[in-house]
């Protein structure tokens, strides 16, 4: 067994807030300089329960290894039905499968509680989520030069996108 999928609870919120440190302080996926204090990850998860979006998490065995959300993808009544996605994993189990697992079992519930677009953000246009995306059925939509600054670097945003209803007319 890769990884068991399941909902994300409060008690999850410090494994989930080391594995997105990690990701600020020695990736480009997000532009974030600080990471998330556990009280703001405790609201992160909270906030997708109340809403009713999808927050899951990656175990294995006793260890959680990854996680991903869904949320709407801007506060305007347009984009009520439309979610951005985020998806970390534990840089031990980078390249196991368990992103795949991660972001199909997202799309599949994000689309059963009524979001019909998701959209990924891909910070630092990391070609490995970029791949993962496009495993997952996400189309790049666009790309944006050199809008963040990072690590001494600016970095490209790719934007993809996976219709979760039936294709556009």
């Amino acid at each position: 067994m890769l990884a068991r999928i399941r909902p994300a609870r409060i008690e999850d919120a410090a494994a989930i807030a080391a594995i997105y440190a990690h990701h600020v302080r020695h990736g480009t996926a997000s532009f974030d300089e600080v990471p998330r204090s556990l009280a703001e990850t405790e609201a992160k998860i909270a906030e997708c329960e109340a809403q009713g979006w999808p927050f899951l998490v990656a175990e294995h065995g006793q260890d959680l290894v990854g996680y991903s959300y869904a949320m709407r993808f801007r506060d305007r009544a347009a984009y009520a039905f439309t979610c951005e996605n985020a998806i970390y994993l534990h840089p031990d189990w980078l390249g196991r499968g368990i992103g795949t697992l991660l972001l199909c079992e997202l799309v599949a519930c994000a689309r059963s509680c009524g979001f019909r677009q998701m959209i990924a953000v891909i910070g630092g246009a990391g070609p490995a989520s970029a791949a993962l995306h496009a495993k997952c059925g996400f189309r790049e939509a666009g790309r944006l030069k050199a809008v963040g600054y990072k690590f001494g670097r600016w970095l490209d945003t790719i934007y993809m996108q996976i219709a979760l209803d039936a294709p556009e007319a």
